[in-house]
C-alpha cells in the first residue's frame, strides 16, 4: 500500500483516540449528596376549650291551649283571623246568648223572692211568729237563689268565648251557624305561644354515663354558667341567631330508645321557629384546660384502622406513633394519648417520608392556626 494511503487511513484513528482521551480526562464521576426532603410541621400545644355535644331535637310550643265551648249553643260570630296573634282575654267567638240572658233574669227574680222572704222571717222569728226552722229554710233558699244567679251569670259570660292565653291561633274548626256543646271532644281552635319556644333534644344514656365518668375522673371540668347555654342549627344548615338555655333533664330513660330528653328554651321574636321543626342543638358538656388538638391533615390510619401520626424528632428524623383520638373538634382531632406538648407533627409531605428518614422541618402552610384558638367547638 502506498505511504500516503496509510497515512490517510491512520489520521481518523488518531483523531478519535485523542478525543476519547480528552473526554476521559474531563469526565471523572462526582458523587452527589442525597437531597433531604422538606416537610411541614405543626408544634403541638395544650389549650383550653369547651366541649359541646350536638344532639337532634324538635321544637315545641311554650304553651298550647285548645279552645272549647263551656256552654251549648249556636255560633253567631267568629271574631279573629286565622293564623293571627291574639291576646289573652280577647273574644274569639260569640255563642247565641238569648237563652242564657232569660235564665239570668229568672235567677234574679228567684233571688229577689227568696231574699225578701228571708228578711221577713228574720223579723218574725224574733216575735216567735214563725218557727226557727222556717227561718233557717228561708235563709237556705236565699243562698241557693244567690248561687243559681251566679251560675246564670257565668253561663252568660261563657257565651263569649275568650282566648285563655296569648299566642298564634290556628284555623277554626267551626263556622257561624255551627252547634257546639259544653265539653265536646273537638276543639274550636288551638292557640300556641311561640315566644319563647321549647326545644326538646334526646341524648343516649350511655353518653351521659361517659360524660359523668370523665367529670368524676377529672378529664373534664364542669363548664359553670356556660353549661346552661344552648345554640341551634336549623334544618337548612343555618345558625339560629338567638342563644337558648337548658331548662331541665328528664329523670328517667326512655325504655324504647335508651335516651334521655333534655329541654331548652329559646327566644323566638321573629317566629322563625315553628312547632315540630327538626333542629340540631349544641350543648356545652364540659371544659378541658390541657386539651391536645391535632390537625386532621397530620393524622392517618394504618391497615388496622388505628390513628397514626408522623413526628419529627429532635435530630430531625421521622418517627411513627400510634395515637388515640376521641372525637373531631372542628377541623382537628381531640387526642387523648400518643401526643405530647412540644411534639412536631408532620402535616405536609406525608407521602414522601418513611419512619427513620432524615427530613428538613419547616412551618406547615396547610393548617389554619386560627382554628386552634377557638375555645368552643362542636362534636363531630
Amino acid at each position: 500500500m502506498p505511504v500516503k494511503s496509510v497515512r490517510a487511513a491512520l489520521i481518523p484513528l488518531f483523531t478519535v483516540t485523542a478525543l476519547l482521551s480528552a473526554c476521559g480526562d474531563s469526565a471523572e464521576p462526582t458523587a452527589q449528596a442525597p437531597k433531604i426532603p422538606q416537610v411541614g410541621v405543626v408544634t403541638i400545644s395544650a389549650q383550653d376549650f369547651l366541649l359541646t355535644t350536638e344532639l337532634p331535637g324538635r321544637t315545641k310550643a311554650f304553651r298550647v291551649a285548645e279552645v272549647r265551648p263551656q256552654v251549648n249553643g249556636i255560633i253567631q260570630k267568629r271574631l279573629f283571623e286565622e293564623g293571627s296573634e291574639v291576646k289573652a282575654g280577647a273574644q274569639l267567638y260569640q255563642i247565641d246568648a238569648s237563652v242564657y240572658e232569660a235564665a239570668l233574669k229568672s235567677a234574679e227574680a228567684t233571688r229577689l223572692s227568696a231574699g225578701t222572704l228571708a228578711d221577713r222571717y228574720e223579723i218574725l222569728v224574733k216575735d216567735r211568729a214563725v218557727s226557727q226552722q222556717a227561718y233557717d229554710e228561708a235563709r237556705a233558699a236565699r243562698l241557693q237563689a244567690e248561687a243559681a244567679l251566679e251560675r246564670a251569670k257565668i253561663d252568660l259570660r261563657y257565651t263569649r268565648v275568650l282566648a285563655p292565653i296569648s299566642g298564634r291561633i290556628g284555623r277554626s274548626a267551626v263556622t257561624e251557624g255551627a252547634l257546639v256543646s259544653s265539653g265536646q271532644a273537638q276543639a274550636m281552635a288551638t292557640i300556641q305561644q311561640l315566644d319563647p319556644i321549647y326545644v326538646d333534644v334526646t341524648q343516649p344514656s350511655r353518653d351521659l354515663l361517659a360524660l359523668r365518668r370523665d367529670l368524676d375522673a377529672g378529664r373534664l371540668q364542669r363548664a359553670g354558667d356556660n353549661a346552661a347555654k344552648v345554640t341551634l342549627q336549623l334544618e337548612d344548615g343555618s345558625e339560629y341567631e338567638h342563644e337558648g338555655r337548658l331548662e331541665f333533664s328528664e329523670v328517667s330513660v326512655d325504655s324504647s330508645t335508651g335516651s334521655v330528653t333534655l329541654r331548652a328554651v329559646f327566644p323566638n321574636p321573629d317566629r322563625i321557629l315553628l312547632p315540630g321543626m327538626f333542629v340540631h342543638a349544641q350543648l356545652v358538656a364540659g371544659s378541658r384546660s390541657d386539651a391536645i388538638l391535632a390537625p386532621q391533615q397530620g393524622v392517618t390510619r394504618n391497615p388496622r384502622g388505628l390513628a397514626v401520626a408522623m413526628l419529627v424528632t429532635d435530630d430531625n428524623k421521622v418517627e411513627q406513633r400510634i395515637i388515640q383520638t376521641e372525637r373531631t373538634v372542628g377541623n382537628r382531632w381531640l387526642v387523648s394519648d400518643g401526643l405530647n406538648v412540644g411534639d412536631r407533627l408532620i402535616t405536609e409531605g406525608l407521602h414522601m417520608v418513611q419512619p427513620g428518614m432524615q427530613v428538613e422541618p419547616v412551618p406547615a402552610a396547610n393548617v389554619d392556626n386560627a382554628g386552634a384558638a377557638n375555645t368552643a367547638e362542636q362534636e363531630g
